[in-house]
């Protein structure tokens, strides 16, 4: 394959510019983005601190919403650092392992998200439909290897994409990432060779996790709404839905940020970039905000501890 005089060899730096089209107001933008990273790290943390601390809470939902809360804080870390300083700090560069290391931690903690969210829906599912087995089906044991499978899931999907870039990518068009920071599609854009095997790998871990684990989310519910309009009792069918809202509405949000981020890059060519980049930055910094508020709101539990800790 001819390659162009234009090309460059692989470097081992590479420039982030952050969000193209609004490189005056970045200044701006890393406020409301640094506020969020702030409330996501302590809101997290707190969560996890309650969820650690007091025994009654070692319940499977609130594992599985501990293990929520870890991936929350490392895929809000893996980007927000590097993106203030681009805006504030003026330091766009980036080596180029470091890159795909941002962008394998981003992909990985995005699939493990959704694992869980998957986890915490066949949790309600059970509490509700069968709540007489749920002890005896969803023990310590079944949630520890629900982690690690779903650990593992993440690494084994996410590590081929920085294996293909990696080792099959030697000629470059430029260095310059038109992010804020190391997309996969971005970085993949930037080779001056052919792309149709990322392309197409990007594509199949996209729809095998988002399309798996939405369809099992979806028909969990289905599920749920259909055994609780069949309880008799009108509060007996709001406490068995209330247990589920604050799941709904993070599992929603989630997945709306998710597929509009993603068909945007894809499919939106009509679509200002900085539009593009502002909703995938979003995409990865909105949840870990949050769920934090949402399970704290909702959960009667976690809000009882969390004012506990701070009349303390």
């Amino acid at each position: 394959m001819s390659i162009s005089n234009i090309t460059v060899f692989m470097t081992s730096v590479l420039t982030l510019i952050g969000i193209p089209g609004l490189e005056s107001v970045q200044c701006w933008i890393g406020i409301p983005f640094c506020a969020m990273y702030l409330f996501a790290l302590i809101g997290n943390s707190v969560l996890l601190i309650i969820i650690i601390s007091e025994r009654s809470l070692h319940e499977p939902m609130y594992i599985f919403l501990g293990m929520l809360g870890v991936t929350d804080i490392v895929l809000g870390t893996s980007i927000v650092p590097k993106m203030l300083g681009i805006f504030w700090f003026h330091v766009p560069e980036i080596y180029f392992d470091s890159c795909l290391l941002q962008m394998g931690l981003i992909h990985m903690f995005e699939c493990i998200e959704s694992g869980i969210l998957l986890a915490m829906a066949m949790d309600r599912y059970v509490a509700i439909c069968y709540p007489l087995r749920h002890g005896a089906i969803f023990t310590h044991q079944l949630v520890t290897q629900i982690g690690a499978v779903v650990t593992l899931r993440a690494a084994i999907l996410a590590t081929p994409s920085l294996v293909l870039i990696k080792c099959r990518f030697q000629f470059y068009h430029t260095t310059i990432i038109s992010h804020s920071y190391c997309e996969h599609m971005a970085i993949v854009k930037l080779a001056a060779e052919n792309v149709q095997v990322n392309k197409i790998y990007g594509l199949f871990v996209a729809f095998a996790v988002a399309g798996f684990d939405l369809t099992f989310i979806t028909l969990s519910y289905i599920q749920i709404f259909i055994t609780v309009f069949r309880l008799p009792q009108k509060e007996a069918r709001w406490k068995a839905f209330n247990t589920c809202i604050a799941h709904i509405c993070v599992f929603l949000q989630l997945y709306f940020l998710a597929f509009f981020s993603f068909f945007t890059h894809r499919f939106g060519a009509h679509i200002p970039p900085y539009i593009h980049i502002l909703f995938s930055s979003l995409y990865l910094l909105v949840p870990p905000f949050l769920n934090p508020l949402v399970y704290g709101a909702k959960t009667k539990q976690i809000r009882i501890h969390v004012v506990k800790m701070l009349c303390s």
